[in-house]
């Protein structure tokens, strides 16, 4: 969602950086282009000018005129401004789930903005926090809304609560309350209907169903892709009901992701969490120094490991390990680790998290890699293998690759560039394991903070960079195919 923004911030302090000492007219001109870059990122016209003011005034001070490295002072104090305009880093994202249960979230919004999969994803990550969640199915005006969340619970074996069409959404969700004590729940979640725009019967039911339930949590669902419209929705609602927190959805869009930036200081409502993807389990807490610090260009290290922990089997992580500083480190173990690789989220989420990292993933010979499910041909190609060949590779000759090509779907070239970056890959994570070559040495000083410059070439993807070990693009086959055009043309002269 910030990638714009976070390549237009990372010129202006690159730029800043090639210069030895900082003049106000320096800051000056690079607070401008900051200004510029939160605009066309969308961001609300007012914040943008006191998010300047702000670093302005503290960037132009002794301290940082007349610092060893002024150019990482101020992106220290912008980073710092981020983080207050985001919410603060002593900001209460935390669900009040205070007091006798069943606890009571309702959730509020327009029509298209996530509401019923946002309910569907907060159930799950409760469950996953120890509560017994209940869905409420109080959307009695959008098609299908009901139907969608009985899925989602079905999907989830989550219990949903609905009555007929017809009836009426406040009644509906007073009678949640008595079944959900009955199933012994501990939070129940409303869905609430939308409209395409807020009118006053939709506040008038909204504002009914909080006097009569009253809910410790009023919770606005808005789409980080309308930009400043979801600002001054969140302004209307909070007016209205009082909201006590938001959810934001597709922040993993393309949009330029303004709202984010606006909402807390526009409306004083903090962002409790952020949804980025479509499935269930694509919702994540709102932390502004985490976010912060993505946009920045500095990932996002904590919600890596976070997300690895919850993802990543802990016992057959420490067994690869063990196998790979043993030497034993085959393609059944590589299977099992890029499964695991692939529940973590989209690959490029997952790169973008690593400092310097993000410039990585922004490269023109990675971009098909990541944007694409390529990961699915080394699966089928390891599949297709069978479990001696899996284990031991070396003995893969010609007519083994030729039937494991045929079984794949793919080509025996793409098998072989699978072989070979295999071997490459068991090399550079032997030397890391072992703390000797040049991989070992890119370890300690990524692990020392010293970032990535001066990096060594990584082993390409499998495929040539085209796809981890996946079909080509035509582009790119027509290409290798004129390159050997080419060669074969200067072999025959």
């Amino acid at each position: 969602m910030f990638e714009n923004l976070s390549k237009r911030l990372e010129g202006i302090f690159n730029n800043l950086g090639g210069q030895g000492k900082l003049t106000e007219d320096d800051v000056n001109a690079a607070l401008r282009e900051v200004r510029l870059a939160l605009i066309e990122a969308d961001v609300n016209l007012k914040v943008a000018r006191q998010f300047v003011d702000r670093v302005k005034e503290k960037a132009i001070g002794a301290d940082v005129m007349g610092s060893l490295s002024p150019a990482q002072q101020v992106l220290s104090i912008v980073n710092d401004e981020l983080v207050e305009f985001l919410g603060g880093e002593g900001v209460n994202n935390k669900l009040d789930l205070n007091g006798a249960p069943p606890h009571i979230i309702m959730l509020v919004g327009l029509q298209g903005s996530g509401k019923t999969t946002s309910a569907a994803k907060l159930a799950n990550y409760l469950r996953k926090q120890g509560q017994r969640p209940l869905m409420v199915a109080a959307d009695m005006y959008r098609p299908a809304a009901v139907n969608q969340l009985k899925s989602l619970g079905r999907q989830l074996s989550i219990p949903v609560y609905s009555e007929p069409m017809g009836a009426d959404p406040v009644n509906i969700c007073v009678n949640s309350l008595d079944f959900a004590r009955e199933q012994a729940c501990s939070v129940v979640i409303l869905d609430t209907a939308g409209r395409l725009n807020i009118d006053e019967r939709m506040m008038s039911e909204v504002v009914t169903i909080r006097e009569r339930v009253r809910p410790q949590e009023i919770l606005l669902v808005a789409d980080a892709m309308t930009g400043q419209e979801a600002v001054r929705v969140a302004d209307d609602f909070n007016k209205a009901v009082s909201l006590t927190g938001m959810i934001l959805t597709k922040m993993d869009g393309d949009a330029r992701g303004g709202a984010a930036l606006s909402i807390r200081t526009v409306t004083g409502v903090p962002v409790k969490f952020m949804g980025v993807g479509e499935k269930t389990d694509a919702l994540e807490p709102f932390y502004p120094d985490r976010l912060a610090s993505r946009i920045l260009g500095m990932g996002d290290v904590i919600s890596l490991i976070e997300r690895a922990q919850e993802n990543i089997d802990q016992e057959e992580a420490l067994k690869a390990q063990q196998k790979l500083q043993q030497g034993k480190f085959d393609l059944e173990d590589f299977l099992n680790s890029m499964r695991q690789l692939k529940r973590m989220g989209p690959l490029r989420n997952v790169m973008e998290m690593l400092p310097g990292f993000n410039k990585l993933a922004a490269m023109p010979e990675m971009e098909e890699a990541l944007e694409g499910d390529q990961l699915k041909y080394v699966e089928a190609m390891i599949l297709s293998m069978t479990k001696e060949e899996r284990r031991n590779p070396d003995i893969m000759n010609g007519s083994r690759r030729k039937r494991v090509a045929r079984g794949s779907g793919t080509t025996v070239q793409e098998v072989n560039q699978l072989l070979e970056q295999f071997g490459e890959m068991r090399t550079m994570i032997r030397q890391m394991s072992s703390g000797k070559g040049p991989w070992a040495q890119l370890a300690r000083q990524y692990s020392g903070g010293g970032g990535i410059p001066g990096m060594p070439s990584m082993p390409s993807l499998p495929g040539g960079g085209k796809g981890m070990g996946g079909k080509k693009t035509g582009k790119a086959v027509r290409k290798e195919k004129r390159k050997q055009k080419s060669k074969s043309r200067g072999g025959r002269r």
